[in-house]
């Protein structure tokens, strides 16, 4: 038995796999009618072997005729047409209904008979228009077809019409369930890749209001107290150098975000981390706003996405603070616990907001859709002695 394996491997390992891959590749590209045509000759040339001319489709019980040269006309009108079953299947139907009415009225009973079930499977499937006229066009050929086997003496009963006439009907409602399936099946991935497109670019509308926005306001705001150190060279330079880097680090983020963008770059957007909080806290320092930092336990390794939310908690409530309470003292405080992390963000009311530019709202819910996302809740609203307040307890899984 291990000989007989290890020959079975050896076997294997020198099959060239991909010879045979290559001619199923170029037999998939063929057209539809070059791949039915098979079936059509196969079903043609079994019909015409000696050994079971004859046995085929008998309705009607007329007697069975020696075949001739017309049976093998009749023959080819049946089958023939399957190679375009999937290209024009009305007009298959149409010929092999019209073979098989000359094969049962002449008498012939050829196994090509078998060509009309698989033409009304076809039918069903693949016929886009006129599907109700179709059906009724050869329910009315298929009585007509009844009345002259009776009327050239046929011995079939009405039940036995009946009998194969609702077999036909359900080749005809097979194919119509299958194209019914097909067709709910690709609506739902139609709906299932726009549903992702919808939500991706979401996603990417939301990074995109979040780096532009910060880094933009953190600019306006840098940018507006260098008017007023004109007199402090020392400080005016500080200033300067700030809203350099800051525009720096939005085109870094810009230029990501739109490599996220490009389908044949294979990235995804950066998601920033806890670690970074620090650094997202000092650059809002330099544009004078008074930011108090604390962090308490650490971020577990397994909970990348809730630290990225948490980060985005604070860098919107950051900006919020400089466009609408800038220079007033804000606190932002961050609890890293087993199941979740929890952002606070308050802001004292008593800053400016001259020179700030204005903002919709939408940020905020943005962060209220991101944390809701992971099963969080999400807190903002106007304190009592005018302040501002940011809280989100963001679902974190256990820690391990």
């Amino acid at each position: 038995m291990t000989d007989i394996r290890r020959i079975a491997g050896l076997w294997r390992a020198r099959t060239p796999s991909r010879a045979w891959r290559i001619p199923a590749r170029l037999w998939r590209r063929c057209d539809v009618t070059i791949r039915d045509l098979p079936l059509a000759l196969l079903l043609a040339g079994g019909s015409l072997l000696p050994a079971i001319r004859g046995l085929g489709t008998e309705l009607g019980g007329l007697p069975t005729r020696h075949s001739g040269a017309l049976a093998v006309a009749v023959v080819a009108l049946e089958c023939l047409p399957l190679a375009v079953r999937r290209r024009w299947p009305a007009a298959c139907l149409t010929l092999v209904s019209l073979g098989f009415a000359l094969d049962q009225l002449l008498g012939y009973h050829e196994v090509a008979g078998t060509a009309l079930p698989i033409a009304l499977l076809s039918g069903g499937v693949y016929l886009e228009r006129q599907r109700r006229a179709t059906a009724i066009g050869f329910s009315v050929g298929y009585v007509l077809l009844a009345v002259g086997l009776h009327r050239l003496g046929g011995t079939e009963s009405v039940d036995g019409f009946v009998t194969f006439y609702l077999a036909l009907a359900l080749a005809w409602g097979t194919g119509a369930w299958v194209r019914s399936a097909r067709a709910t099946e690709a609506e739902r991935r139609r709906s299932e890749a726009e549903a992702a497109r919808v939500t991706e670019r979401t996603r990417i509308a939301r990074e995109l209001h979040d780096i532009v926005t910060h880094h933009v306001t953190a600019m306006v705001v840098q940018a507006e107290a260098a008017r007023y150190l004109v007199a402090a060279p020392d400080r005016l330079d500080e200033t300067l150098n700030a809203v350099t880097d800051t525009g720096r680090q939005a085109i870094t983020d810009l230029r990501h975000l739109l490599d996220v963008l490009n389908p044949d770059h294979n990235t995804d957007v950066r998601m920033p981390s806890a670690a970074e909080l620090h650094a997202l806290v000092e650059q809002t320092r330099r544009t004078g706003q008074p930011v108090e930092f604390a962090e308490e336990g650490k971020p577990a390794e397994s909970v990348r996405s809730a630290e990225f939310v948490a980060y985005r908690v604070v860098q919107e409530a950051l900006t919020n603070a400089l466009k609408y309470a800038h220079g007033a003292r804000t606190v932002v405080r961050v609890r890293y616990g087993e199941r979740e992390i929890v952002v606070g963000v308050s802001t004292d009311g008593s800053g400016s907001r001259n020179g700030s530019p204005g903002g919709s709202g939408r940020g905020l819910a943005g962060l209220r859709a991101r944390v809701d996302t992971l099963g969080g809740e999400f807190i903002a609203g106007q304190e009592a002695d005018g302040g501002f307040i940011v809280q989100a307890r963001i679902p974190a899984g256990s820690a391990t």
